[in-house]
């Protein structure tokens, strides 16, 4: 029972939170929307960290070889350089 309701929950979270992986492209387009609570911000802190592990490049000053991928994502989030949208379900 507990896989099915992980698996719904992954599901919800792709619906409702989207990365945008090249801040450059929408950086003047685009204002960094406020974290409303401490479940979003997890969230999207684990899909940054994930990014880091297969290869992104952080956007904070931080050694990423001596640096854990979760911290480099908190630090992006406290710094306001994880451009995302909050989508609307339907």
């Amino acid at each position: 029972m507990a896989a099915k309701s992980k698996g719904k929950d992954k599901k919800e979270t792709k619906e409702i939170i989207e990365t945008v992986e090249n801040p450059e492209e929408t950086e003047d387009a685009r204002e960094v929307p406020e974290i409303d609570s401490k479940y979003r911000m997890i969230l999207l802190a684990a899909q940054r960290s994930k990014q880091l592990q297969h290869g992104a490049n952080p956007r904070v000053g931080a050694d990423p070889r001596k640096t854990k991928p979760t911290r480099i994502a908190m630090e992006e989030l406290k710094q306001k350089k994880i451009y995302f949208d909050i989508l609307e379900e339907e």
